[in-house]
């Protein structure tokens, strides 16, 4: 699909070359700002196109490009045709955007930000600003930048989400042009949501290290909210919570060295439980791995049992399987 979709803002931006600034400024003017940047990542990425591919995708400007006639996209092409419309300090941002991080939000772009280098800038700013921004990007790249973080202020970023509200749109737009001004410019040289449940899935990506870590200190300070955390957490020894034939399903997306690594380190209980849903023959040879496998890396079976679970919810969101709460008769899906 995002294949596509790249295709097709390419072909456009080769039209909005083939036929010339004037026609082209406008058929900008009838644009969205999304379309516009798109459409002008093309174009000043395209280089020479030769004269066959501007035939195939203009057919019918053919004759007036001309055989061997070909085109060349660069950036100085694509800021010029976006001037003669725009004022500058709109194309300017735009200009930007295209050069740094690929997402066409800004909380898509942070997301494809080195979580070093976003830690490193937001290590300056002020708990509740990183609460706010860290609150909008991706989980998983949440719980890294944080790990990033000294570890004290990585806490008090956390209580801070505990205890935000529902950010209001002034402050995120504040938020977005202070990261736009002077955290993307230089890279280029969701509804409100439950506090405790935002946190317990970037704990979910912690590795068991960091984990540990932070509920203890946050045990310690704010037990009622850690005890919040850790019950919305889904970690591996879930699985128990889990049918036989959802195990089934579960070894049915699993690779085989990956789940070798993940029982390896998990209880007796659980990993009794993966062997009693294979066949006799499997499980022997799995046990026979295990066993020669020698000693494995803590973070190795981490990163294992992390992958079988990022496969257990997206099997649990499709409703191919069920985890049971073993505190009520309801049961819940992740």
């Amino acid at each position: 699909m995002a294949r596509r979709v790249e295709q097709g803002a390419r072909s456009a931006a080769i039209l909005m070359l083939a036929i010339g600034e004037d026609r082209a400024i406008e058929l900008f003017k009838h644009m969205d700002d999304n379309e516009i940047r798109d459409i002008s990542r093309q174009m000043s990425m395209l280089g020479k196109v030769e004269s066959e591919e501007v035939e195939q995708v203009l057919v019918e400007f053919a004759q007036g490009v001309g055989a061997g006639a070909g085109l060349v996209g660069t950036w100085q092409t694509t800021e010029r045709i976006l001037k003669s419309f725009m004022d500058d300090e709109r194309v300017s941002d735009i200009m930007d955007e295209m050069r740094g991080p690929a997402g066409r939000t800004m909380w898509e772009k942070l997301s494809n930000v080195s979580e070093d280098i976003l830690a490193n800038y937001l290590k300056n700013e002020y708990p509740q600003t990183v609460a706010v921004i860290l609150s909008r990007i991706k989980p998983g790249h949440a719980a890294r930048v944080l790990t990033s973080l000294p570890t004290e202020f990585a806490y008090e970023v956390m209580e801070r989400i505990l205890l935000m509200d529902n950010v209001s749109r002034e402050v995120l737009d504040s938020v977005e042009a202070t990261l736009r001004n002077e955290f993307m410019k230089n890279l280029a040289a969701r509804n409100k949501r439950d506090t405790h449940e935002l946190l317990a899935e970037i704990f979910n990506n912690f590795d068991r290290a960091n984990e540990s870590k932070f509920l203890e200190m946050l045990e310690q300070r704010r037990q009622e909210d850690a005890e919040k955390i850790r019950a919305m957490m889904f970690t591996f020894d879930d699985l128990m919570k889990t049918d036989d034939r959802g195990i089934q399903t579960v070894l049915r997306e699993v690779d085989k060295d990956i789940l070798t690594k993940a029982l390896k380190g998990t209880t007796d209980e659980l990993r009794e439980k993966f062997l009693a849903n294979m066949s006799e023959r499997a499980a022997k040879i799995l046990q026979e791995d295990m066993q020669s496998m020698g000693p494995v890396r803590v973070k190795e079976v981490d990163e294992a049992q992390q992958a079988i679970v990022t496969v257990a919810k997206r099997l649990a969101d499709a409703g191919e399987i069920v985890i049971i709460d073993e505190g009520g008769d309801d049961e819940f899906i992740y």
